[in-house]
């Protein structure tokens, strides 16, 4: 049975020829997205494609996925806003995604932009490298007593919450949602428009939605506290990146760390160190010496590619057996 990979990368390879011993699928890799222009390369003994973050799965490669016999869409992430799911329902393709891969990944990674950010350890480790061990220019503040804003308190986010009361913040979040635990660990809820008044540090932490678009937005900076820190490990989508930018000139907004951007398939996951990128905005945004931006990193541990191949071929094989895999993990 065979399954077919787009937007493999090396490490996509290894972590799932790794994990397939187990399961015996044929598994064929393509370096390329998968779009309009390459999903013709799909035959008709290919039983399931397994997709990333900036796949693009159109009405038009659905159709032409369940004209090959495909039978099921696995996504290896938690996202799924890069899906069609009425084509799919529609034409009886089955789509499945890794709802939960080591959320302390990307929790830890959001922690690690915010202190890189705020203490500069970048830019002192190039210093020190250069035998400057001048302070001037480093100056950062403590996160012990700050109030951290955290948007959205699934998995993810319910994470990231308990590693800030551990420094010593306070910490309120907005999630439809209440988590009744972190409520008893000392995270207050409270609406949107007072979580991001009153925090000093502001993560986000949901998916991204048709509701959610531009969450960040010129409106909603004005309400931010003038200098605040805004981390994004989430969907770049969620962000307003012109806004954010007039933020930035304006000092409104103090840091910005994000590992995600909503043009991210043009750049990330690819060696551009010689090509002139026509990207003015991701060119404009790294030239602020106030903003870190990673390349969608956050999910990049041992532990989260593991339990990524897992519960993808896993997912899969209950699907080609007949069973039903875990709802969280089902989308159509």
């Amino acid at each position: 049975m065979k399954i077919l990979f787009f937007s493999a990368k090396p490490y996509d390879i290894q972590f799932f020829n790794k994990h397939n011993k187990t399961f015996g699928f044929e598994l064929d890799y393509l370096e390329t997205h998968l779009g309009p222009h390459i999903v013709n390369a799909v035959n008709e003994h290919t039983y399931a494609v397994c997709v990333f973050v900036n796949d693009k799965l159109t009405i038009e490669v659905i159709t032409t996925l369940a004209t090959k016999g495909v039978k099921v869409i696995a996504l290896r992430c938690a996202g799924f806003n890069n899906v069609q799911l009425e084509t799919a329902r529609k034409l009886g393709i089955r789509v499945c995604r890794v709802p939960a891969y080591s959320p302390e990944a990307v929790a830890e990674h959001a922690v690690a932009m915010l202190l890189t950010l705020n203490r500069k350890t970048h830019k002192a480790y190039n210093r020190v490298r250069e035998q400057n061990y001048s302070l001037n220019g480093l100056l950062g503040f403590n996160l012990h007593g700050k109030t951290v804003g955290v948007i959205g308190t699934g998995k993810i986010g319910k994470a990231f919450c308990k590693i800030m009361l551990g420094f010593g913040c306070k910490v309120m979040a907005f999630d439809p949602v209440v988590d009744e635990t972190l409520r008893a660990a000392g995270v207050s809820y409270g609406t949107f428009e007072d979580v991001i008044s009153s925090a000093d540090i502001i993560s986000l932490h949901c998916p991204l939605t048709a509701d959610n678009h531009h969450l960040v937005n010129r409106e909603v900076i004005a309400l931010m506290k003038k200098g605040v820190t805004l981390i994004n490990t989430s969907r770049g989508g969620l962000i307003n990146t012109e806004d954010v930018i007039t933020g930035l000139k304006a000092r409104n907004i103090g840091y910005l760390g994000i590992d995600v951007y909503e043009q991210e398939e043009k750049l990330f996951f690819k060696d551009l160190s010689g090509t002139i990128i026509d990207d003015d905005t991701i060119q404009r945004l790294t030239g602020f010496p106030n903003v870190l931006v990673t390349g969608h990193q956050g999910f990049f541990t041992e532990e989260a590619l593991d339990q990524i191949a897992e519960i993808t071929l896993t997912s899969i094989d209950q699907l080609s057996k007949g069973a039903e895999p875990d709802a969280a993990v089902m989308l159509v």
